[in-house]
């Protein structure tokens, strides 16, 4: 069941020109549903113009702090990221659902560890709750962060970052790539290519001595550090990430328009959500399984219905089902049958699937 809670804006500032951190006032009691581990997210939800648009954003607050603070960028034309940097004040509601998202590791205070993190852009949301975090549970851990922003001014929560540095001189390096302004030094001058890439692997990063890595940014950008670490030697286990999608591949169409053309109507669903279960025969009017428990009357969790966030993910049960694209769920959660509900089309006459686990 998707449950809202209306949370009281605490404060809201302009970071950069175009992005806005929002800090929530959670009421003691219901800290404990709100409780989260670094990495997760909150799903925000508005009515903006009598339409129910609903986001999800990475809280870039750590679980160590007692805060809950999510960085808004705008983009052009969104509705709800306009509604946040233009209307959005101190002390106003807005609807809220408890922290979800399994983007991060468990901690370990006894064991050094030493992370590798590459972001882009707000891709830093995810990344600094992570950096701050492990920093500060993780006494015998180190931080590598490599951020590429267009300019220096559009650095989002570099004056957080270069203080974080300095209180953990020593266990936190920073390296910031610019695309749009120029530096003296080249190498940092520009996106990850091979060039970039092959002089931070024999300077900067010691590939064997590595524990983790997290990427968050571009599709492009999260795939191709990826690649190249893993072509150099890191385990793929070892590799984590959330990205931002820019737009379908050609594999991706391809296969969208084949799950179109799937015949869906008739099919019989059964959704477990809260204990319970609601049965209903799906219609040719929706081609996935969110949508079509959506118009059936179903209350379920959603936020951004591009496969993107997975805040709609569900186990299959029962019968088959088939995602049209799939940019959250990891390996480990395929294998275990976790869906995207929002991307998921049945190819069996009967599915069964459960929002609860």
């Amino acid at each position: 069941m998707a449950i809202f809670h209306t949370l009281r804006i605490k404060n809201i500032y302009k970071e950069t020109d175009d992005c806005s951190v929002i800090s929530f006032d959670v009421p003691e009691d219901i800290k404990e549903a709100f409780s989260y581990h670094q990495g997760q997210h909150l799903t925000l939800k508005a009515d903006i113009d009598g339409e129910d648009i609903r986001r999800s954003y990475s809280l870039c607050s750590s679980p160590m702090e007692d805060k809950w603070s999510v960085a808004v960028k705008q983009i052009p034309g969104g509705k709800f990221s306009t509604y946040v940097n233009s209307e959005l004040k101190t002390g106003d509601t807005i609807q809220v659902m408890p922290p979800s998202g399994t983007f991060g590791v468990d901690l370990n205070p006894t064991k050094p560890k030493n992370y590798l993190f590459f972001s882009a852009g707000s891709g830093i949301t995810p990344i600094i709750s992570m950096i701050k975090t492990h920093l500060a549970a993780e006494p015998h851990a180190t931080c590598k962060l490599f951020y590429v922003n267009k300019t220096a001014k559009s650095i989002i929560f570099k004056e957080e970052l270069e203080q974080l540095r300095n209180t953990y001189f020593g266990r936190l390096e920073i390296y910031y790539f610019l695309t749009k302004e120029r530096r003296d030094i080249d190498l940092f001058n520009g996106r990850f290519d091979d060039d970039r890439m092959k002089v931070l692997c024999s300077t900067f990063i010691d590939i064997p001595d590595t524990s983790e890595v997290f990427l968050c940014g571009p599709e492009d950008m999260v795939h191709y550090v990826s690649d190249y670490l893993v072509k150099a030697g890191l385990p793929k286990e070892m590799i984590h990430f959330e990205l931002f999608v820019t737009g379908l591949s050609e594999e991706d169409k391809m296969r969208a328009e084949r799950l179109a053309q799937q015949n869906v109507e008739g099919v019989e669903l059964t959704i477990i959500d809260g204990g319970k279960e609601f049965h209903f025969t799906m219609t040719k009017d929706y081609d996935n399984i969110l949508d079509a428990a959506l118009g059936a009357g179903a209350d379920l969790p959603f936020a951004c219905k591009g496969g993107v966030c997975s805040t709609c993910k569900c186990k299959v049960i029962d019968g088959e089902v088939e995602m049209k694209v799939n940019y959250a769920l990891e390996e480990d959660e395929l294998a275990q049958d976790y869906v995207l509900s929002c991307q998921s089309v049945p190819i069996t006459d009967k599915v069964k699937v459960d929002f609860d686990v």
